[in-house]
C-alpha cells in the first residue's frame, strides 16, 4: 500500500521542456530584435532607394543620349546605358571611341548587350561600305566590310539566335562575291572563316543595316 503524499511528481515531458526554453530564449533575444528591426528596415529602404536612384540615372542618360546629347559614360555604367552610348558614337562614325566600351561589355560576359552593341557597331560599318561603295572608293569599302563581318560573328557568338545579325550577315558576305576585289584584298581573312556559319539559326531572320 502506499502513502499519501509520497509519491514524486511526473517528470516535464520533453514538449514542455522545449517550450520551456523557446520561451527564455525569446525573452532573452527580443530587446535585442527589437533595436536592430528598425535598423534593419532603414537599411532595405535605404538600398532600394539607392538603386531607385541609380535606374533613374541611368535611364535618364539613355533618353539623352537618344535625343542626341552627347553627354559621357563612365565604363562601369549599366549594360543598357553602355549600349546607348555605342550606338550614340555608331550613328555619328566615331568607332574608336565606341571600342573600349565594346571591351567592356565583353569582359563583362553579357551576352545580350554585347551581342546587341556588336551588332549596331556592324551595322554601321555597312551604311559607310555601302557610301564607299557607291562613290565607286572599293579600296576603302573592302575594310569596312570586312570588319562588318567581324562583328556580326561576334555578335552571333554571343547570341546564335539573333536573326537581324544573320540576315545582315550574310548581305556582307554577299558583298563580298559581287565585288571581286574584295576578296583578293582581304582573302587570308575570309578563308579563316568556315564554310557554313551558324546555319542552324532556325526561321527566316529579318534585318538590314
Amino acid at each position: 500500500m502506499m502513502l499519501s503524499g509520497l509519491t514524486h511528481p511526473p517528470a516535464p515531458s520533453l514538449r514542455a521542456r522545449l517550450g520551456a526554453g523557446l520561451s527564455l530564449g525569446w525573452r532573452t533575444v527580443r530587446p535585442t530584435l527589437l533595436v536592430l528591426l528598425p535598423i534593419l528596415l532603414l537599411a532595405a529602404a535605404a538600398a532600394f532607394a539607392l538603386s531607385a536612384w541609380r535606374d533613374a540615372r541611368t535611364n535618364a542618360a539613355i533618353a539623352a543620349l537618344e535625343a542626341g546629347r552627347d553627354i559621357a559614360v563612365p565604363p562601369d555604367a549599366a549594360d543598357p546605358l553602355l549600349v546607348a552610348r555605342i550606338k550614340f558614337l555608331a550613328f555619328r562614325d566615331r568607332l574608336g571611341e565606341a571600342e573600349p566600351l565594346l571591351e567592356t561589355l565583353d569582359s563583362r560576359r553579357s551576352a545580350d548587350a554585347a551581342a546587341r552593341a556588336r551588332y549596331i557597331v556592324a551595322n554601321s560599318r555597312i551604311r559607310e561600305a555601302f557610301r564607299l561603295i557607291e562613290r565607286s572608293d572599293l579600296d576603302k569599302a573592302g575594310p569596312q566590310v570586312t570588319l562588318a563581318r567581324q562583328d556580326y560573328r561576334r555578335a552571333l557568338q554571343a547570341r546564335p539566335d539573333f536573326w537581324d545579325a544573320k540576315f545582315n550577315f550574310d548581305v556582307a558576305s554577299r558583298l563580298i562575291r559581287d565585288f571581286p576585289e574584295f576578296d583578293r584584298k582581304f582573302g587570308d581573312e575570309l578563308k579563316a572563316e568556315p564554310k557554313q556559319i551558324w546555319t542552324d539559326i532556325p526561321g527566316q531572320p529579318r534585318g538590314g543595316p
